[in-house]
């Protein structure tokens, strides 16, 4: 690893030191996933597959309905320019890395704006991080009285408390997340973690093969049996598909691809963790990780979206709950989604209370109290959040056009321009001005839409 020598620590040193401890005062993988300590370092393909895992989450349920509120062709186009931007802008991060010897993003914020820059990258992370907490639990909100019901007699009530979706997620939380989000270490919750991949890859082949076990036009009649399928009177166009949509909605698509690809407060301890260390080497795990994802994300949207057209939930396991409520399949992959959330909500859960710690306390030893207290603020707030949240798809649009395009595309950029002292008119200038302009723009953009929607419904 090319490291200037002039820097006054090395980023060997830094993963030299975390790997003695790890805790919530380490370095943590955010956005669901970690990557385990190794003495010889981690894989090449181990850390492809710990970076998808930081990579894919809770977003790959809403991009359906992005496709939907933008078109088959504008969906592509505009996700392969996130993906692309955000393999960008995790060059310029490891640039920087490289540059510092830092494996912390909060401490790059530190480096190129001083405290208030470390300051501001940790209340961002926080809130980031809060986000993708209540996107979850909103899943386990929606999703477990589905499950429940799929394994029930259709004439059941709807009056019971197992089918009181608030009701469940409160003793969830309170009975297995919280629990495992109380240990001071993450280390055993990182294997558990590398599930979720596979469930990610159950829920994209689920969607692909139920394409077509749902008709077009999609029924009137839902109580009739599927071989007597009713159809209503739409028109035939509603079965063909749009290949460019621009609406309100539309403001939804660029936010949530943003939160989708978002995995930058990853990739640090990542590339310190990666066996035989190099820009390069960590560079071609990133570019591979997010072609994957982005090959998934494509398929499950695309699949999805060909099945309910405009009819899509924002929510896309939701739409499947009217036509195929007793399907095997689409039972399994609904557990396999739920025990994927519990596994990820506490992972997720690390970096937010270290970035709450650090703003309070510092490198101030470790204190059981301020542990308690922290980790019960948060999972309150993120409960309260996602009790009260009426729709995902407002998570995923203001979450995604705030933090998240400031993690994505501002800081990176603003990082990189304060930081390498290269000249204004080199090309990784110009990309990071450009990521910082396209960020603010794309952000400001969505989120006056999106508010002006909210406004105009409520």
């Amino acid at each position: 690893m090319s490291i200037n020598t002039d820097t006054n620590t090395s980023l060997h040193d830094e993963c030299t030191a975390g790997d003695t401890e790890r805790s919530e005062t380490t370095p943590l993988l955010g956005n669901g996933s970690s990557a385990q300590t190794r003495t010889k370092g981690a894989s090449f393909a181990s850390s492809v597959f710990n970076l998808m895992n930081a990579i894919m989450g809770s977003g790959i349920l809403g991009l359906a309905y992005a496709m939907a509120s933008t078109g088959i062709v504008g969906f592509c186009i505009l996700l392969v320019a996130v993906s692309s931007l955000a393999a960008y802008s995790i060059h310029l991060l490891l640039k920087l890395c490289d540059q510092t010897g830092i494996n912390s993003y909060e401490e790059l914020g530190g480096r190129a704006l001083q405290k208030p820059g470390k300051v501001l990258v940790a209340i961002t992370i926080l809130i980031q991080n809060i986000g993708a907490m209540s996107s979850y639990l909103f899943i386990l909100k929606s999703e477990l009285p589905a499950a429940i019901n799929s394994f029930l007699s259709s004439h059941g009530t709807g009056d019971a408390w197992y089918q009181d979706g608030r009701l469940l997620l409160i003793i969830v939380t309170l009975c297995i997340v919280l629990p495992l989000s109380m240990s001071p270490k993450i280390g055993f919750l990182g294997y558990t973690s590398s599930i979720a991949f596979f469930f990610m890859l159950y829920f994209a082949v689920v969607v692909v093969v139920k394409k077509w076990s749902i008709p077009c036009p999609l029924p009137h009649n839902i109580t009739t049996p599927p071989d007597t399928f009713q159809t209503s009177n739409s028109s035939s166009s509603e079965c063909t598909p749009k290949l460019f949509v621009i609406s309100s909605k539309s403001a939804y698509a660029i936010p949530t691809m943003a939160f989708s690809f978002l995995c930058h407060t990853a990739i640090l301890p990542i590339y310190c963790e990666l066996d035989r260390p190099s820009k390069k080497r960590m560079q071609n795990v990133t570019n591979v990780s997010i072609s994957l994802s982005l090959l998934f994300y494509l398929i499950s949207a695309v699949f999805g979206y060909l099945t309910f057209y405009a009819h899509v939930d924002s929510e896309l396991l939701l739409s499947y709950d009217t036509y195929l409520r007793h399907d095997i399949m689409v039972m399994t992959v609904r557990l396999a989604i739920l025990l994927s959330v519990l596994l990820t909500v506490p992972l997720i859960h690390f970096p937010a209370r270290k970035a709450v710690i650090l703003l309070l306390r510092g490198d101030q030893p470790f204190s059981w109290l301020t542990h308690i207290i922290v980790t019960s603020m948060i999972l309150a707030v993120v409960l309260l959040m996602a009790i009260f949240v009426p729709d995902i798809r407002h998570v995923f649009g203001v979450v995604g056009s705030t933090t998240s395009s400031c993690l994505l595309f501002v800081f990176p950029g603003i990082f990189y321009l304060k930081i390498s002292g290269q000249p204004l008119k080199t090309f990784d200038s110009i990309g990071a001005l450009f990521l910082v302009v396209f960020g603010l723009i794309m952000g400001i953009i969505s989120l006056s839409v999106i508010v002006i929607t909210l406004a105009q419904s409520s």
